[in-house]
């Protein structure tokens, strides 16, 4: 008899972070509706790292490097589709003036830390309140 799994679906989330603007988050267009990190699901044989870059590439036009690991973030009922586990990155882009909404994002806006709109996807609320946590340990007056 063969064994079956189970197991959570590896997603990855960048926070694109631009001292000057915030961060980028993009409007869903797909459910579940909010405002979201750019990220997505990683494909069979793509690593998280490339799978970051990929994602924030196809839904914000952005080249991102990647700064830092956030956290992995795997609460059961993270995603409403299904248990997802997600490794977000920290990210700086190249040319920050230079995004646009794409793939199935119906728009993209950088937000102020803290001023976040009032409907935020998935746990993403909390991921961006951890960012800002990482940002007040070096500069306490953000």
């Amino acid at each position: 008899m063969t064994q079956q799994f189970r197991n959570p679906t590896p997603t990855v989330d960048v926070v694109i972070y631009d001292p000057a603007r915030g961060v980028l988050l993009i409007e869903r267009k797909n459910p579940p509706p909010g405002w979201a990190l750019p990220g997505g699901f990683v494909d069979e044989g793509e690593t998280v790292e490339a799978a970051a870059i990929r994602e924030a590439r196809e839904e914000t036009g952005l080249d991102v490097v990647l700064t830092g690991l956030l956290g992995v973030y795997s609460d059961p009922a993270r995603d409403p589709r299904k248990h997802t586990m997600s490794t977000v990155f920290i990210g700086q882009a190249v040319d920050p003036g230079a995004f646009a909404a794409g793939d199935d994002a119906g728009a993209a806006r950088f937000f102020p830390l803290g001023a976040w709109p009032e409907v935020v996807a998935f746990d993403h609320r909390q991921i961006l309140e951890d960012f800002r946590a990482l940002l007040r340990r070096y500069n306490p007056g953000i």
